[in-house]
């Protein structure tokens, strides 16, 4: 069993060094790429604060598919190029959104939803999906999150064999 009570919140000076610790527990001797991304999207979703969603969309057939998610049930697929989460896969860049209303062509599957940071998962050059976070308070991500959860995606790239994902 877990005990998320270490990891608090508050304490910004060290909670993405709690968190990479945990992570790297998770991950430990632990392949299955589902196997993580359902622990990662958990761990995230109860010890971040102020989010309403964390969870992937992978790319299967040229679109994102609902992937292992926390939160409220959610958009199944999303076309490439399409909101928030299909311009970061086109892009193949981090897009950090501080108000997803002011966003061209944002797609709302949670109405609740205000700011949004969606990291795409890239491994030896392909893309694979991406993770994304939503959050009720706007301009609730900063640049240091985006840091680190774009470390700790990169960790569950490094961890985790896709193969039978896609």
């Amino acid at each position: 069993m877990f005990d998320l009570s270490s990891i608090d919140s508050n304490d910004f000076a060290n909670f993405y060094t709690d968190i990479n610790d945990f992570v790297d527990g998770l991950f430990y001797d632990e392949r299955d790429a589902l196997a993580n991304m359902s622990n990662l999207a958990s761990l995230l979703y109860h010890t971040l604060g102020d989010v309403n969603w964390v969870g992937y969309y992978l790319l299967k057939s040229g679109e994102l598919v609902l992937g292992p998610f926390q939160g409220k049930p959610a958009c199944i697929r999303i076309s490439i190029g399409k909101g928030v989460c299909g311009t970061a896969a086109q892009k193949r860049k981090t897009l950090r959104i501080p108000d997803v209303h002011q966003f061209d062509g944002h797609i709302a599957c949670d109405g609740d939803t205000n700011a949004e940071l969606v990291i795409p998962m890239i491994k030896n050059g392909v893309l694979l999906g991406v993770l994304d976070i939503d959050s009720k308070v706007k301009d609730r991500f900063s640049e240091e999150d985006q840091k680190a959860l774009e470390n700790i995606v990169d960790k569950l790239l490094e961890a985790s064999e896709f193969e039978h994902v896609n």
